[in-house]
């Protein structure tokens, strides 16, 4: 299974993104499910609306309400591991999304995160030591 971030889900829907076709292949082709974190959902139905149209953002939320993507909708557990996460790579800045979606990486056992962001995670030591794709593929 592979976690979604933010970025990946964006560069998956917007067709103009420099990262699309690496995302596109790799949730059409990758042979795996993607699994959303709720805390990703509101930055990317916000950033579709922003910068990629209104009509991106509608389909988004059809194909979420459709079952195109499996939801995570979370564990008591995963705030308190992002908060720990997030304290301890202070420097970097990673936030309540970023921290939760590394977190639930590492509750599901992900063999992947799909992500656009290198800079913190790969700076992360994440458990389990999920690929960062494309990158690592």
């Amino acid at each position: 299974m592979i976690v979604g971030d933010t970025g990946a889900v964006l560069a998956l829907i917007d067709a103009d993104d420099r990262h699309h076709l690496a995302f596109r292949s790799l949730f059409v082709h990758g042979g795996e499910r993607w699994v959303l974190p709720w805390a990703i959902l509101p930055e990317v139905d916000y950033l579709l609306g922003e910068h990629v149209g209104r009509r991106a953002q509608q389909s988004f939320f059809t194909d979420l309400a459709a079952g195109a993507f499996e939801l995570d909708l979370g564990e008591p557990g995963d705030l308190r591991r992002a908060r720990e996460l997030d304290g301890r790579y202070d420097k970097l800045r990673l936030g309540l999304v970023d921290a939760v979606v590394i977190a639930t990486a590492e509750r599901l056992k992900a063999s992947g995160i799909a992500t656009t962001d290198l800079k913190h995670f790969g700076a992360v030591a994440i458990r389990g030591k999920p690929a960062l794709l494309p990158r690592d593929r």
